[in-house]
């Protein structure tokens, strides 16, 4: 099964960036791409990812909020938090809105991708 995974970010290179992660890593492939949160909880909707990688700080409602929304829906997803602030500040808020896991953007890469999906699917 392919996991497909919509990337959420309002700064390209760093959208960019997690394409190619998304592309290296083997069974993952990515559905689309949203900058606001409004968006990515459309897209969600419309694109039914299994993941969404999601920026914490965005556009109209943060990553926190746009979270919260997508899960809301009851479709069966994974949220995973990213940003540049330290995990000991947004860990905490990841879980209280429902995500999977909170990943600082400098440890993003193909192995803490597959590590956060088994975790989080089980």
């Amino acid at each position: 099964m392919t996991v497909r995974v919509l990337i959420v970010d309002d700064q390209e290179p760093f959208r960019l960036a997690a394409r190619t992660v998304v592309e290296m890593t083997e069974g993952f492939e990515v559905a689309g791409e949203a900058e606001t949160g409004e968006d990515s909880v459309d897209l969600a909707r419309d694109l039914d990812p299994d993941l969404v990688l999601m920026d914490v700080n965005l556009p109209g409602i943060n990553g926190l909020e746009a979270t919260r929304r997508i899960l809301a829906e009851g479709k069966r997803v994974v949220v995973l938090l990213l940003s540049t602030y330290e995990a000991e500040e947004y860990a905490p808020r990841a879980a209280e809105v429902g995500a999977a896991a909170y990943i600082p953007k400098s440890e993003f890469g193909p192995d803490r991708l597959e590590e956060a999906w088994r975790q989080a699917s089980g």
